[in-house]
């Protein structure tokens, strides 16, 4: 309990709050713009984070993530564009209810979902992550190389078209890492005479290739695309009545998602998809489902957004990503200088106490913010790519140089996004 009140105590410093706010803002923008992404978001923020507080930085992250989840909602309700993958299953829905004239509703079903969800996962997260890391805790050297052996084999696991491309994707990033010095040997691996390489390839740089500029790349070819207006009222908030009618779907749904969530590589797509499924298979009247049934936006959202809790059990007690947002996550503790997993949990729990802080009031946050700017954020929707993707691309080389000030990283960060590119092209994910 002492760890707990430590953690929000650190959570509810001015700066911190701030930086929640801050990352709950980003999150939802980057979330209802199509194209953009919380990964790509967040590999554009870590080496600007670097010199803040680990606490400040990770609650930001954190906040990003969860906000993120709820913000791909916004445009697949309002103009059937999900701005987010796991957006798709409501948008089966959401839109039918909002070409009926109550995008307001739709909206506000989708928030409220969204919020109950999350916090169920995130007090699941807040029992879960202790006990998972006691038993870690117990591990030995062969009990390790299991679990690394089971986080690889979770690549072929992981959504996308092909086990095979994800596997050799896989390969590919354990082949990238063991470029520089033997921490053992001191034997020097892959560097082909280049001095820069002898100290390994940076992952921030790679991080920001892979998502932000490789997606630019993708999106190039459709700059001049415009997508279909709608008049988006404000976000209405459900009455009671609405809410019982959709309780069921909703506590399922959340439940269905945190355990989605926390096997690892699933993620809220498939949790999100799931919910939509379950909440049908359930429902009363599932011939109503496509034409704006209100089941059909609290299921998927409900469990989008738990997953997302869910994910990060897994990453914080046994160091293995529940999430493709996650893993950077993971990353950018690592680049605080923190380890991933039990000694984590044992070591710092007010750093993990602190991000599950951060979670719960960026949950509370995306609401109020979404019930204040919904119509701002649709209408941001509708900013044209040829002015949105130079930007992202500014950001990513300042990125990639502020991270260590060496434009060696610049152009691993444009050959990584070349290779992301290519990849995504060839069915990659």
């Amino acid at each position: 309990m002492q760890d707990v009140i430590k953690g929000f105590g650190l959570i509810l410093e001015f700066q911190n709050i701030l930086l929640i706010f801050g990352g709950v803002l980003i999150g939802v923008l980057v979330g209802a713009l199509p194209g953009l992404s919380s990964p790509m978001a967040i590999a554009l923020l870590m080496p600007f984070t670097i010199s803040l507080d680990p606490v400040a930085s990770i609650s930001m992250m954190a906040a990003l993530y969860c906000a993120g989840t709820f913000g791909g909602s916004i445009t697949a309700i309002l103009i059937n564009a999900p701005g987010a993958p796991p957006a798709v299953a409501t948008a089966l829905d959401g839109y039918q209810m909002a070409k009926k004239g109550e995008p307001g509703r739709a909206l506000g079903l989708a928030a409220i979902s969204s919020v109950i969800g999350g916090i169920i996962a995130i007090f699941i997260f807040l029992m879960a992550t202790p006990l998972l890391a006691e038993i870690a805790l117990k591990f030995g050297p062969v009990e390790y190389f299991g679990l690394s052996v089971f986080a690889l084999s979770m690549l072929a696991a992981m959504s996308g078209k092909s086990s095979i491309r994800n596997l050799i994707a896989g390969t590919l990033g354990v082949l990238v890492s063991t470029i520089g010095v033997h921490l053992a040997t001191g034997v020097e691996r892959f560097d082909f005479g280049v001095q820069e390489l002898t100290e390994g390839i940076k992952f921030v740089p790679v991080l920001i290739g892979l998502f932000a500029m490789s997606e630019l790349l993708n999106q190039s070819r459709t700059l001049n695309d415009t997508v279909e207006r709608m008049n988006a009222k404000a976000l209405r908030l459900p009455t009671l009545a609405e809410l019982k009618a959709v309780k069921g779907t909703i506590l399922r749904s959340s439940g269905l998602g945190t355990f989605i969530g926390i096997l690892p590589a699933e993620g809220s797509t498939v949790a999100a998809m799931m919910g939509y499924n379950e909440a049908k298979r359930f429902s009363k009247t599932p011939e109503l489902f496509g034409t704006g049934c209100p089941e059909g936006i609290v299921g998927p959202e409900a469990a989008n957004n738990a997953a997302a809790g869910g994910a990060m059990v897994p990453t914080l007690a046994l160091g293995i990503p529940g999430s493709g947002t996650t893993a950077l996550i993971l990353a950018a503790l690592v680049m605080h200088g923190f380890r991933p997993g039990p000694y984590l949990i044992t070591e710092t729990p007010h750093l993990v106490h602190a991000i599950f802080g951060a979670m719960l009031f960026a949950n509370i946050g995306f609401l109020g913010i979404g019930l204040v700017g919904a119509r701002f954020f649709s209408y941001v929707t509708f900013i044209p790519k040829r002015f949105l993707w130079p930007s992202v691309f500014v950001f990513s080389l300042i990125g990639s140089y502020a991270y260590s000030s060496a434009f060696f990283d610049v152009w691993v960060m444009l050959i990584s996004g070349i290779i992301g590119y290519f990849a995504l092209r060839n069915g990659f994910s």
